[in-house]
């Protein structure tokens, strides 16, 4: 019998990017990246998306937690955490589904560079982390001509 998920849910996308949209179902992603680039701190990052797409089947009917933090290297959150329920159902004649999950972030403020990631946990289990690294460039001016 196929299987959409490995064990219980499963999260087959965990993402940060520039923008996502829910289509009717389909997932449509851009702009992923693992880094950022600042040229001093602390600094914004505008606007960005944390982007899921959690597999389940139908054991996994009913109520579950799901909990987003985004947090720096010394694992102090950088965002209010997203704790939030969500009810799983699948169709009578349903095997497995997917449901996406969007979470779009502005004016993300980081006052260092280094490492941070999104934790993220299911029904209390850590399930995945999405590493973000977030660095200083050095900006030159360019010279004028002469």
């Amino acid at each position: 019998m196929p299987s959409c998920s490995l064990g219980m849910m499963d999260i087959q996308i965990a993402a940060l990017c520039d923008f996502a949209v829910d289509y009717g179902g389909r997932l449509c992603i851009f702009g992923v990246f693992e880094s950022l680039s600042f040229p001093s701190f602390p600094a914004l990052h505008l606007q960005c998306a944390i982007v899921l797409r959690v597999s389940f089947r139908k054991e996994d009917e009913g109520n579950h937690r799901l909990l987003l933090n985004f947090v720096d290297a010394d694992g102090q959150s950088i965002v209010p955490p997203l704790d939030t329920q969500m009810a799983l159902e699948l169709p009578p004649d349903g095997f497995c589904a997917a449901r996406n999950f969007i979470l779009n972030l502005q004016n993300l403020k980081f006052d260092k560079a280094g490492l941070y990631a999104v934790d993220i946990s299911l029904d209390n289990r850590s399930v995945a982390s999405i590493p973000l690294t977030v660095r200083q460039f050095d900006w030159k001016p360019a010279s004028p001509p002469a």
